[in-house]
């Protein structure tokens, strides 16, 4: 295997994991535990569910692992293409991962006040889960930044198909919309939600891209074979 399909093929199962990490974390455990409206709630589902909550904040540690790996591989494999948007990537993507991980402390400080009561309880772990919240929502400015020199050292390359890098610089400026969106115009939800669409698209088919053909035969023939493996 050439090794810059080795690399682009590890990029996108980081990419991947980080994914499933978040889906599962954010997406899925956070729903069974945070109960919006109802302190109280939130407190007796962190009691009751212990163990689900303390997969959850493995989970958001996990986000913060794959995270940081695949902004690193991101800079392996396009740094030859892009050095300064490589970096880019690499840049927004640690910044999001200090966000999450910051959001992961929060998580594990409501389930240990939970856990061993002081003062207010429900109102602190309320707290704790809303600021973990917000900060996923403020992480999304960079999560959504890092598409943009990803799409563009996919244009300046042309390792990949051209689309692709078009798609991924929309979602790019799409999903820091979002975040815009839900702050300044709290009532459309529906519209914040569909500025993240782009961004999807272009993440499913980016790690697609990755997995099942790593990069196209012009990079295969444009880089020698004992470079990669150097760095």
């Amino acid at each position: 295997m050439h090794p810059l399909v080795r690399t682009a093929r590890t990029t996108g199962l980081l990419y991947l994991g980080l994914a499933i990490a978040g889906g599962l974390g954010f997406l899925l455990i956070r729903s069974q535990l945070f109960a919006a409206d109802d302190p109280a709630a939130t407190l007796a589902n962190l009691v009751e569910h212990e163990t689900l909550a303390r997969a959850g904040v493995a989970f958001e540690l996990l986000v913060v692992v794959t995270m940081a790996l695949a902004a690193g591989w991101f800079y392996r494999l396009f740094r030859t293409a892009d050095s300064f948007a490589a970096a880019g990537i690499a840049a927004f993507g640690l910044v999001n991962a200090v966000a999450i991980l910051t959001s992961a402390a929060m998580l594990a400080t409501a389930l240990e006040v939970a856990l061993k009561p002081m003062g207010d309880a429900a109102a602190t772990v309320q707290l704790l889960y809303l600021l973990s919240a917000n900060l996923w929502e403020v992480g999304a400015l960079f999560f959504g930044l890092w598409l943009i020199p990803m799409g563009w050292c996919v244009l300046r390359s042309g390792w990949m198909p051209r689309a692709l890098g078009w798609v991924l610089i929309a979602g790019g400026i799409t999903y820091p919309l979002s975040a815009f969106v839900h702050y300044l115009v709290p009532g459309a939800q529906g519209v914040a939600d569909a500025l993240t669409l782009p961004a999807t698209v272009g993440e499913i088919w980016m790690v697609g891209y990755l997995l099942v053909r790593g990069v196209g035969v012009r990079a295969r023939e444009e880089t020698p074979t004992a470079t990669p493996a150097a760095v």
